[in-house]
């Protein structure tokens, strides 16, 4: 329906009451950036925040897509719905009375504004109906379910106002409608009555079940979900979708949560509206649930504006559809998640129990221990990828090790990556402890293959890391020879000097290491690429950016240690200065000596493998190939190489 011209006051009114961060915050998760706040924008696909909020300016911008304006602009853009429409959305949520230019038009806009109203006190006296229904003989049965079998008293009976739907087909319609006199056109829009198909007359959605109402963050009854008491199907019925009810945004206790959720900075999210009853009687206040469906990604933004921490608990079900439950809502936030916006966790109670069936036969306190205790939402999908695996089955194997990669390959942070990396090869390795190093290296080859196969040409430079890889925290190459190591550190020292000091060449060496597997190995000299990637994927800097050694020279206040090791980088004397005549030549033999060196040390560890007398003879096989492989990769690198990394140190290292 068109909406009539708005006076100015009004829209002055409006746009002075509607706070940016709040409107904003229900759409984008937003962290404290100094006195701003800054998220992924909504608007392009980004994978670094470049979408800045001022509350102080009460405005909104974009670094990446230059999008930008105040709150009514920004639930224009991203709800692609107009001006007034907007504005007469906001007047309702900040209460602000509204006029119009057109004097003949208020009639009809106050009919819109007035028919939500009607319609609030439609289900608020439905809502009164069903508790009365409850109390009388016919809903005695009910009423006994909630006291023996929910173990419910009477005052969390009254508190979350559950009542009884009777079981008959029209005595809430002709309450309502003769009654009560409401039209029945409203009460049908209330999606508490249903139009017969053949004759006239309608006929209650709701029958014979215990009704629980679903209340909006101000507390407003707003729907309702419905229990069986029989063999009705299904057996939990939701209100339909209404001018007041959507399943998909709205969660059910979150009225009363909020203040827990605040308080405890951590919301738990659960599948059953007794979930929900059940946790908030034990003093668990910050629980909410899902309405029959998968939590979407508005549900979690709502949660994720109440809690500084970022701090998710999921707690579904533990059968079949708990878990893909559990699945979706992750694959909801995966983005957010995987970069580290969101503290998510996934708890699964012992024998497989929700959370009403918990409490009943545990204390509150063990189910907080379990909360303090979930697993991170990582540690969950690494278990469910391989626990349970026939690691002995080659198929089986591989499809544990395929859906590790799919899961390592999306964390963007190296050491969150290198942790779970360690872990996914203990877990592959099947508790034999030999196999643990092959098994890394498989990981690490698989997840630059799949990396190399999803980035495209423009996109920043990202770590690549390769099959000689060790945790951040290890002393790498412990088992090369003092000459390996040595070629190692002067292969990298000079690679690393011709990225800071000739842009020209920097995506040459992103693209050799890339086609060769290998990374930087030294912890220095990994601590600088790494701040060089960072900078990168933030938008810092950009990687051609000619100021690069500032920026870099800059982290001497904050790593001064670290910063100490690798100072001579930023300085080129005649001699080193030289290199850049040949620099082509210098980077592929740089880069094959990497390779070479990291490629020997897989080949004898290989070797090692293939001659244990132990070893099961398919996995003997599978080791005397990847022997050969080896040989093979440092036939073809001894071929490549133009001359020796000897050759390329003519300065000081």
């Amino acid at each position: 329906m068109e909406v009539p011209s708005l006076h100015p006051d009004t829209i002055k009114e409006v746009k002075a009451k509607a706070d940016i961060y709040e409107i904003v915050s229900s759409y984008v998760v937003l962290k404290k950036q100094g006195r701003d706040f800054q998220g992924l924008c909504p608007f392009h696909q980004e994978r670094s925040p470049s979408f800045t909020v001022s509350p102080s300016k009460q405005m909104y911008y974009c670094f990446g897509c230059q999008a930008g304006g105040n709150a009514v602009k920004f639930l224009m853009e991203v709800n692609k719905r107009s001006f007034s429409e907007v504005i007469l959305d906001l007047a309702g949520q900040y209460q602000v009375a509204v006029r119009t230019l057109a004097p003949e038009k208020r009639q009809e806009l106050q009919r819109q504004l007035t028919e939500r109203e009607q319609l609030l006190e439609i289900v608020a006296v439905a809502a009164n109906f069903y508790q009365h229904a409850l109390q009388q003989p016919a809903g005695q049965a009910a009423l006994a379910y909630l006291q023996t079998k929910r173990q419910l008293s009477i005052e969390t009976i009254r508190s979350f106002q559950l009542g009884y739907a009777p079981d008959s087909w029209e005595t809430l319609s002709q309450y309502l409608t003769e009654a009560k006199k409401f039209p029945a056109k409203l009460v049908e829009l209330a999606g508490l009555i249903i139009p017969r198909k053949e004759g006239s007359g309608y006929f209650d959605r709701f029958r014979h079940r215990l009704m629980l109402p679903i209340f909006n963050s101000r507390g407003q009854i707003i729907g309702f979900g419905g229990r069986s008491l029989g063999d009705e199907q299904p057996k939990y019925l939701n209100s339909p979708e209404t001018p007041l009810f959507d399943k998909g945004k709205t969660l059910y206790g979150l009225d009363r949560a909020a203040a827990g959720i605040k308080q405890n900075d951590r919301a738990v999210v659960v599948e059953g509206y007794f979930d929900v009853i059940a946790l908030h009687t034990a003093g668990i206040t910050e629980a909410v649930a899902s309405l029959g469906t998968a939590l979407s990604n508005y549900q979690i933004k709502q949660l994720l504006k109440l809690t500084p921490a970022k701090q998710i608990i999921l707690n579904f079900d533990a059968d079949r559809a708990g878990k893909l439950a559990t699945e979706k809502a992750i694959e909801e936030v995966a983005d957010l998640a995987y970069q580290g916006q969101i503290q998510l966790r996934v708890l699964n109670l012992p024998a497989g129990k929700d959370a009403d069936e918990f409490l009943i036969e545990n204390s509150s306190a063990a189910y907080q221990d379990l909360l303090t205790q979930a697993p991170l939402w990582l540690d969950w999908q690494l278990d469910r990828a391989i626990i349970g695996a026939n690691l002995q089955d080659p198929q089986g194997y591989q499809q544990a090790m395929a859906k590790s990669v799919d899961m390592l390959v999306q964390i963007t942070d190296a050491a969150t990556r290198t942790h779970y990396r360690e872990k996914a090869a203990q877990m592959l390795c099947g508790g034999d402890v030999r196999e643990v190093s092959l098994v890394r290296e498989n990981l690490i080859t698989a997840i630059n293959r799949q990396e190399k196969a999803i980035r495209k040409p423009s996109d920043v430079p990202i770590e690549v890391e390769y099959s000689t890889a060790q945790p951040a925290d290890a002393v790498p190459h412990t088992s090369l020879s003092l000459p390996e190591q040595r070629r190692v550190e002067q292969a990298e020292i000079v690679l690393l000097r011709l990225y800071l000091h000739y842009p020209e060449y920097r995506l040459v060496i992103i693209e050799a290491m890339e086609e060769s597997d290998v990374i930087f190995s030294l912890p220095h000299h990994r601590f600088i690429w790494q701040k060089i990637v960072d900078a990168c994927q933030q938008g810092t800097i950009d990687y051609s950016d000619p100021q690069l050694i500032g920026y870099l020279q800059d982290l001497h206040g904050t790593h001064s240690q670290e910063m100490g090791r690798v100072n001579h980088l930023f300085h080129l004397n005649e001699r080193t200065a030289q290199e850049i005549l040949r620099s082509p030549l210098v980077i592929r033999a740089a880069v094959a000596c990497l390779a070479k060196v990291a490629w020997e040390k897989q080949r004898s560890d290989y070797l090692t493998l293939w001659q244990n007398p132990a070893m099961a003879p398919e996995r003997r096989q599978q080791y005397y190939e990847l022997f050969y492989e080896a040989q093979r990769r440092l036939q073809a690198i001894d071929k490549q190489r133009l001359f020796s990394i000897a050759d390329l140190t003519i300065g000081e290292v």
